[in-house]
């Protein structure tokens, strides 16, 4: 592992243990030239499925553009980084349960949800995104749809 300050190329593991309920594996590590510490971890890799867009191109699913997205809707919020890493997880698994290919309506429509569970504010942030909204009105509906589910 490369060491993440110096760019040397020789680093301990101090300390292993696994998360996410065993289904990844926390490293900490230590650079023997600089002694910088970082973490690092180790997951399966379950999610090998293509991601077809709107205009029907496909490309393979991007787990940390997933996470960026999510991480601007719950800018200043009082989100915590497990929380995220627990949706995304669990999101991840019912998509790569769907098929080899899927839309990005059913990856929008599953972050929406589970922001809406998490917080009101990152899920209006993500959803304005998402649904384009073009004019006030468009934004006022889907308010207005959010608290008559509330």
């Amino acid at each position: 592992m490369i060491c993440p300050k110096c760019q040397h190329n020789n680093t301990k593991v101090l300390d292993s243990r696994e998360t996410n309920s065993y289904k990844a594996v926390r490293r900490r590590r230590e650079c023997a030239n600089c002694h910088h510490r970082f973490t690092t971890f180790e997951r399966a890799e379950n999610n090998k499925f293509l991601v077809i867009k709107k205009d029907g191109t496909r490309e393979a699913y991007d787990r940390e553009k997933v996470e960026k997205g999510i991480w601007k809707a719950c800018e200043k919020r009082k989100v915590t980084e497990g929380q995220i890493t627990n949706i995304i997880n669990s999101l991840e698994e019912s998509w790569g349960g769907i098929g080899k290919e899927v839309p990005t309506k059913i990856i929008g429509q599953g972050i929406m949800e589970a922001l809406k569970e998490l917080d009101e504010v990152a899920y209006i942030r993500f959803a304005s995104v998402y649904r384009q909204f073009r004019d006030l009105d468009s934004f006022k509906k889907e308010l207005q749809k959010f608290s008559k589910k509330i």
